[in-house]
């Protein structure tokens, strides 16, 4: 007599999985987000007996099978996979590690099937490399690779969305790198529901992961993002793998970043920039540069400022608009900084420099597409309001840096000293820095205005 299929709830946002239906996840506390998924009648033991296989795989691979005390832990470093691309490599900490699982997101369009055709084609010439392809045929990605102009002799394809034989198959050729694309449209025979569910999507995750980690693969999984940027499918996915990369970029920009949300093989954060060309993505080894392309006038509230970004200095361009407002309630529209981070700076304006714009529409942009995460750039964005506002252009050679307190204090930031150097590189002669982060040897042809408090700051610009 044939088994029935079993029921079960899982959550959308964290994975976790109920026996029932409920309004709220207990786990996460996200309402009506609980999906219905169908199970297989052998899918609980078969899963548990993946979970022990991959366990006696672990136990061979890094001789974990008996208890040891922390200090008798060999700290042998795995050898890394360097991937020839330095943009690529710097986000992931210094190339790809055998058995790690990699998950780069993007937008459709940005390019994440052309960097990785690019990247195994040449990973290809020393190593035996798979690049599975279930979205596209095998003639498409052909066809990419030929309009490229990559080295397309020793890189081997397979055309297949069943998990089960891509691992069989995998086993024969042993590929020291397998690319999987995408992670959406894979499916496993067990899982009784639709490619591209939430069961589905954490399974077929969770099988290839074992194969990686058992076989010492070095695995990239392609995965797609919902509207508000976020990779879609379950948030557990993000648990299971090793490394997540976003690529990031507009249609109407030639540049793409590359940043790492998670990474346990290096540095989170870590940004990594593109160009699309005809000939693919080519990096951008100094993206300063890039950024910093203003034009020859520079307008009112256009301020260069210096961000931190994984294990370098960044030099952006921060441009504020500031204009009377039709409206009852002004508007405040930040595109890559955070707006309550906004609104909060420009109350300390008020109250600690003595510029109301309480009826005035504030606009603050980052050139370049770049997301401004950390607090050094409060200073520079205070600064480009109080430009804009007064309609009085600063120094095109001034760069700004710098975290606002609520009491005015202007605090130091990290890593001031390569700060300064980069801006010193690209042709900055003057700096309003916080005073804790003025350096005691000058910098030659720079120089530095140190500053305590946004009243200082305020005085500093109307010398310039």
């Amino acid at each position: 007599m044939a088994k029935k299929s079993k029921t079960a709830y899982v959550c959308n946002e964290c994975g976790a999985d109920y026996s029932k239906w409920a309004g709220q996840c207990s786990a996460c506390g996200t309402w009506n987000s609980l999906s219905e998924v169908r199970l297989g009648p052998e899918h609980k033991d078969s899963r548990s007996a993946n979970f022990t296989d991959a366990q006696a795989g672990y136990a061979g691979a890094a001789g974990a099978g008996k208890v040891q005390k922390l200090s008798e832990i060999d700290l042998t470093e795995l050898p890394r996979i360097p991937t020839n691309a330095g943009e690529l490599d710097r986000v992931l900490g210094g190339g790809l590690v055998p058995g790690s699982v990699v998950l780069i997101g993007g937008h459709p369009g940005a390019g994440k099937s052309t960097v990785l055709l690019q990247t195994l084609c040449q990973l290809s010439q020393t190593m035996p490399s798979l690049y599975i392809t279930g979205e596209e045929s095998l003639q498409q990605v052909a066809m990419r690779a030929k309009r490229l102009g990559l080295p397309a002799d020793h890189l081997q394809m397979l055309s297949e969305t069943d998990v089960e034989r891509i691992c069989h198959i995998a086993k024969e050729v042993q590929p020291r790198v397998m690319v999987v694309d995408s992670i959406q449209v894979m499916h496993m025979s067990e899982v009784q529901s639709a490619p591209g569910s939430v069961a589905q999507v954490r399974e077929s995750a969770a099988y290839l992961t074992r194969y990686a980690k058992q076989t010492g693969t070095a695995l990239i999984l392609v995965g797609h993002v919902t509207k508000d940027g976020s990779l879609a499918g379950p948030k557990v996915l993000e648990h299971i793998i090793d490394c997540s990369i976003l690529l990031e970029g507009t249609h109407d920009s030639r540049f793409r970043t590359l940043r790492a949300h998670k990474n346990r093989f290096g540095a989170v954060n870590e940004l990594g920039v593109f160009a699309m060309t005809e000939q693919g993505l080519k990096e951008v080894s100094n993206p300063s540069a890039i950024f910093l392309q203003r034009a020859e006038e520079v307008a009112a509230g256009s301020v260069v400022t210096s961000v931190w970004e994984g294990t370098r200095p960044l030099l952006v361009e921060l441009q504020a608009l500031v204009d009377d407002s039709s409206l009852g309630n002004p508007r405040r529209v930040a595109v890559g900084l955070d707006q309550n981070r906004l609104n909060m700076l420009l109350a300390v304006l008020h109250r600690h420099g003595g510029v109301l714009v309480g009826d005035q529409d504030v606009f603050i942009n980052v050139v370049g597409g770049v997301k401004v995460m950390e607090t050094s750039a409060d200073l520079t964005l205070l600064l480009a309001v109080v430009s804009s506002f007064r309609n009085r252009p600063l120094p095109r050679d001034l760069m700004v840096f710098g975290e606002v307190g609520l009491s005015g204090e202007i605090r130091p930031v990290p890593s001031g000293q390569e700060r300064l150097r980069e801006a010193a590189k690209h042709g900055f002669r003057k700096a309003i820095v916080p005073a804790a982060n003025r350096l005691k040897n000058d910098i030659e042809g720079m120089e530095m205005v140190p500053v305590k408090t946004l009243a200082e700051a305020l005085a500093a610009i109307d010398a310039a």
